[in-house]
């Protein structure tokens, strides 16, 4: 009876410490992400050594039925590129357990904006846009699709 509960206090053990470290690798962020309101879905790669994300899905396509474009790009000649098909996240590395470096682009505003991006658990990504500092920023919470 008692190598049992201790057989099951070092598996108990051995997965509580595993799952926060798989959640960690460098790849885990890699997948089908739905952002905060489910306007839309980004698919996340690995490009060389950086991460990126492109915009594969719209809730809502425009009022008359097209495909949306990215007409608040403040570049004139960009105005008329769809938004499906979009790199909206580039240039992240993985530093420390979280994602850094990148640059997020906001179709909405037009802006590009920093952008720092970390797992919460393995279909929770938190996604922190920013402007010089991640304090001066906001965080949307995306789900695994």
């Amino acid at each position: 009876m008692r190598i049992s509960r201790i057989m099951a206090f070092l598996v108990t053990l051995a997965l509580a410490l595993a799952l926060p470290a798989m959640a960690n690798v460098p790849d885990a962020v890699v997948g089908k992400w739905e952002t905060e309101g489910g306007k839309s879905h980004v698919e996340i790669r690995k490009s060389g050594s950086q991460y990126v994300g492109k915009i594969v899905w719209l809730k809502e396509p425009n009022r008359d039925g097209k495909p949306k474009t990215d007409r608040q790009n403040p570049e004139k000649s960009l105005q008329s590129r769809p938004i499906i098909g979009l790199q909206v996240l580039s240039g992240f590395a993985f530093k420390g357990g979280e994602w850094v470096d990148g640059k997020i682009y906001n179709p909405e505003d037009g802006k590009t904006y920093s952008c720092k991006m970390s797992l919460k658990d393995k279909n929770t990504l938190q996604v922190r846009g920013y402007v010089f500092n991640p304090a001066l920023g906001k965080t949307q919470t995306w789900k695994r699709k």
